[in-house]
């Protein structure tokens, strides 16, 4: 992998035929370490986010031609190295947000505790696994499966105040922890931040899918955007990364990093500081 973006002497060390890499004169690109990759995608200092507010970033891959998943699913868009960014994200994160949609397609299970990462999330004042916070308005859920009853860290189910008493009963008693961020029905995507934010959950990650991921840019709490751009074309009609409600001007984010690896593209966007959407 090589750094494209920012500029740097190393970035241009290792460029082919740019000499002076880690691996020797002319050595290209190379795969890195998971603290090389930690430190690329820390989150902000709590200084630099704002005290304590907390900072929302999403991790989706898109191919060429548009589409977030192929046959339902985004994992044949994916790669190796993607796969390795994917669990750093993961593992530098307080909790991350799923939809339920999602949670179903992508067969998800509990966030495990790394090795690799236990230093890093001990210093940060963080668990040994983030959280995972289910998004459903129905709590139509199987809460048999492993996400719930036996996770490292109690499984957070977000749902409105009028879900289906059976439904929370349920989920409570599989061990899941249920939280109120919205009235009636819905979930509001902005009091669901506020909400993980009140139990201590400041650096946040989304993984989607399309829809939850457009509510909450449609609510202006995305602070991050990390996306991978997959050297491939899907065609069909696939979901975009982001789709529900439209905005009535586009937010603008500007480039923080972007790496390379065999035509895969690893970018950072980040919220600009004139971006004049709410903030939690």
């Amino acid at each position: 992998m090589r750094r494209l973006f920012p500029v740097s002497e190393r970035t241009v060390a290792e460029r082919p035929g740019g000499g002076g890499g880690a691996g020797g004169p002319d050595s290209g690109p190379r795969q890195w370490g998971l603290d090389e990759i930690a430190d690329a995608y820390a989150y902000p200092e709590p200084a630099a986010a704002g005290a304590s507010r907390p900072w929302l970033r999403a991790n989706m891959v898109s191919s060429l031609d548009g589409a977030a998943q192929h046959e339902g699913r985004s994992q044949p868009l994916s790669s190796a190295t993607d796969m390795r960014i994917f669990g750093t994200l993961r593992a530098l994160a307080d909790v991350v947000i799923a939809g339920a949609e999602t949670v179903r397609q992508e067969g998800y299970r509990p966030a495990r505790a790394r090795a690799e990462f236990a230093d890093r999330r001990a210093a940060a004042g963080q668990g040994p696994a983030p959280a995972v916070a289910v998004v459903s308005a129905s709590l139509d859920l199987d809460f048999s499966l492993p996400l719930y009853t036996s996770p490292l860290v109690p499984t957070l189910v977000l749902t409105g105040s009028a879900a289906p008493a059976d439904r929370v009963a349920a989920a409570e008693k599989a061990g899941a922890r249920v939280l109120v961020a919205g009235d009636g029905t819905g979930v509001d995507p902005a009091r669901a931040v506020r909400v993980l934010a009140g139990l201590g959950h400041t650096r946040l990650l989304t993984e989607g899918g399309p829809r939850l991921l457009g509510q909450f840019v449609a609510a202006g709490v995305l602070d991050e955007l990390c996306l991978t751009l997959a050297p491939m074309l899907a065609a069909g009609d696939a979901q975009r990364i982001a789709g529900g409600p439209a905005v009535a001007v586009p937010r603008r984010f500007g480039l923080l990093s972007l790496l390379e690896e065999e035509g895969f593209l690893y970018a950072r966007y980040g919220r600009v500081p004139s971006d004049d959407a709410p903030r939690v």
